[in-house]
């Protein structure tokens, strides 16, 4: 078993490698990081998992992505009340600030945060702060269980990963910044799944599913809400 210290050693020592990679070898992508700032293109909603890291299974470099990272890949609704709001913050700055083409969530197996909702609901006794949090998916658990009822506890919570990623797509034309991009054609919203037990990612096809395989050859994935950006190298 790896101890905390070795652990932390593996983190250093990665970030030897990568420091030979972008800096001492050819810094030219930093450089242009430093001088021109980011311009991603597709902004990631995945979820705070270690084993579902959006930019190491796309394999994106740095400056590819902007990413928000919380428990269940959530993405809350548009709730205005004055109150410190870290994700809609974040979408907001990818939003309106980077311009982002395309918003991705992405959900994954074996998700504690939506096997706590299942369990729990929004009053998970183990935790201060995270039943409310995964609370937000209710619609998710009770879709699951009107339409799936005689399934086993671990099958139901498979549904309610996806079922979650479709509340969380739902949730994001509740934010008018983003339903006006969606409706002018300068953003497009989709709905994927990371099933690390098979080592597939799956895309729903509309904003209540079904979900399906996405393959090499989709070299350019359709949304669930909106259409597909035909300049992207504009």
């Amino acid at each position: 078993m790896t101890t905390p210290g070795a652990a932390l050693a593996r983190l250093v020592e990665g970030f030897d490698r990568f420091r030979a990679a972008y800096f001492e070898t050819d810094h030219t992508l930093f450089d242009q990081l430093v001088w021109e700032g980011q311009k991603p293109q597709i902004m990631v909603v995945g979820c705070s998992d270690s084993r579902a890291d959006p930019t190491m299974i796309t394999d994106a470099g740095p400056g590819d992505v902007f990413v928000i990272r919380n428990v269940a890949a959530l993405v809350p609704p548009y709730m205005p009340d004055g109150r410190l709001a870290g994700v809609s913050s974040a979408l907001e700055f990818g939003v309106k600030g980077l311009a982002v083409s395309h918003i991705v969530v992405l959900g994954h197996a074996m998700c504690g945060g939506v096997r706590s909702l299942m369990e729990y609901g929004d009053a998970d006794p183990r935790f201060e702060f995270m039943g409310r949090w995964v609370g937000l998916l209710a619609e998710a658990r009770e879709e699951v269980r009107m339409l799936v009822t005689e399934a086993e506890p671990a099958l139901l919570a498979r549904y309610a990963e996806r079922a979650s990623v479709l509340v969380s797509l739902r949730n994001l034309m509740t934010y008018p910044w983003v339903a006006d991009r969606v409706r002018d054609g300068t953003l497009a919203l989709h709905g994927w799944y990371f099933d690390f037990t098979w080592g597939v990612l799956m895309a729903a096809e509309g904003p209540r599913g079904p979900f399906r395989q996405l393959e090499s050859t989709d070299r350019t994935p359709e949304p669930a809400i909106g259409a597909t950006r035909t300049d992207e190298a504009a």
